[in-house]
C-alpha cells in the first residue's frame, strides 16, 4: 500500500520599503500560512469520531476499507462510510477490553501478532518493488516485444454454419450454390449460438478453432465457400470473409495488463533471488539426496585402438 502527500505551493513576495507595520503584517501573514498547513492536513484526515478519547480518522476508515473489501462492495457510499465507522468503533472498544484483559501476552495473540506483522512488511515490500520497475520504459519494452510476435500471426474472419449431420450440411452447400444468402442462412439453419449474427466468428488465428475447422478456413481464399467439414461438434459450412495478419492492441488499451504482468514479475523475480541468498531448512521432510556421478567402473570401457 502506497501513501501519497499533496503537495502545496506557497509564494511569498515580501517588500523591505516600509519596515514598521508593513513587516509586522508580513509576519503575521506567514504565520497564518504556516499555521494553515496543518490545518489543511486535518482538513484532509478529518476526525469521524471518538473512542474513550481516542480519535478515528477518515485514513482508518480507508484502511478498514481496504481490509473489508468485497464485503462492502454491493453498499453505497453512506452506507458504507456508516457500516466501516460502527465496525472500528466497536474495534477500539473490544481491543481496550482485551488490553486490560492482557490478551497481548498470550502466546496465540504473540503468534499472530508475529504472522500479521511479517505480512504487512512482505506486502509493502512487494509493492515497492512492483512500483519501481513498471516505468514507462519498462512497460513499453514489453509491449513492443509482444507486438512484434502479435504481428507474425495470421488471423482469418470467418462465418459457419453448423448442422447435426453430413446431409444437412450437403443441403445447405447446394442452396449455397443455387445463390443463398450465406448470413441469412446461418440465422435459418445453424445450431451454433452464433447463428442470430449470420454465423459470424470474427478474426480467429488457428489455434483458436479446432484443428479440422482451422485447417479448412486458413486454406480458403477470400469470398469462398466450403465442402461440409466435420469436428467434434458436428458439420460445418465454412465461408471466409477476409484475413489479415493479426494487429497488436493500442499500448493504451492493453496497459493496465501490461502493468500487472511487469509488476508481479518484478515482485516474483525478487522473492526468488531473496529466496537463493537465504538459507533454508525443511524439518518436515527429508533433504533431497545430491545427484551422484557414476563411478569410473560404471562407464562402458573405451575400446582400445588396435
Amino acid at each position: 500500500m502506497t501513501t501519497s502527500f499533496p503537495e502545496t505551493k506557497t509564494g511569498l513576495r515580501v517588500g523591505f520599503a516600509r519596515f514598521g507595520l508593513a513587516a509586522a503584517a508580513t509576519g503575521c501573514l506567514a504565520m497564518a500560512l504556516f499555521a494553515g498547513h496543518p490545518l489543511r492536513a486535518e482538513e484532509a484526515n478529518p476526525v469521524l469520531a471518538k473512542v474513550n478519547g481516542t480519535e478515528i480518522r477518515q485514513s482508518d476508515l480507508a484502511l478498514a476499507e481496504e481490509e473489508l473489501g468485497p464485503s462492502l462492495a454491493q453498499m453505497d457510499p453512506a452506507t458504507k462510510q456508516e457500516n466501516v465507522l460502527a465496525f472500528l468503533i466497536d474495534m477500539r472498544i473490544v481491543a481496550k477490553a482485551a488490553e486490560d484483559k492482557k490478551v497481548e501476552n498470550t502466546e496465540e495473540f504473540k503468534r499472530r501478532l508475529a504472522f500479521t506483522r511479517n505480512r504487512l512488511l512482505l506486502d509493502s515490500l512487494l509493492a515497492n518493488e512492483g512500483k519501481a520497475a513498471t516505468t514507462d520504459a519498462a512497460l513499453k519494452k514489453v509491449y513492443e516485444e509482444a507486438a512484434k510476435q502479435i504481428t507474425d500471426e495470421q488471423e482469418v474472419h470467418a462465418r459457419h454454419i453448423l448442422v447435426e449431420t453430413e446431409d444437412e450440411a450437403k443441403a445447405v452447400e447446394d442452396e449455397l450454390k443455387k445463390g443463398a444468402d450465406f448470413a441469412e442462412l446461418a440465422k435459418k439453419k445453424s445450431k451454433d449460438p452464433g447463428a442470430s449474427d449470420g454465423g459470424d466468428l470474427g478474426f480467429f488465428t488457428k489455434d483458436q478453432m479446432v484443428p479440422e475447422f482451422s485447417t479448412v478456413a486458413f486454406a480458403l481464399e477470400p469470398g469462398k465457400v466450403s465442402d461440409p467439414v466435420k469436428s467434434q461438434f458436428g458439420w460445418h459450412v465454412i465461408k471466409v470473409e477476409e484475413k489479415r495478419n493479426r494487429k497488436a492492441p493500442d499500448f493504451e488499451q492493453v496497459k493496465g495488463q501490461i502493468e500487472t504482468y511487469v509488476t508481479r514479475k518484478a515482485q516474483a523475480d525478487y522473492v526468488t533471488k531473496l529466496r537463493e541468498a537465504a538459507k533454508v531448512e525443511r524439518m518436515d521432510k527429508p533433504e533431497e539426496p545430491k545427484a551422484m556421478s557414476k563411478p569410473d567402473a560404471m562407464k562402458p570401457a573405451e575400446t582400445k585402438k588396435k
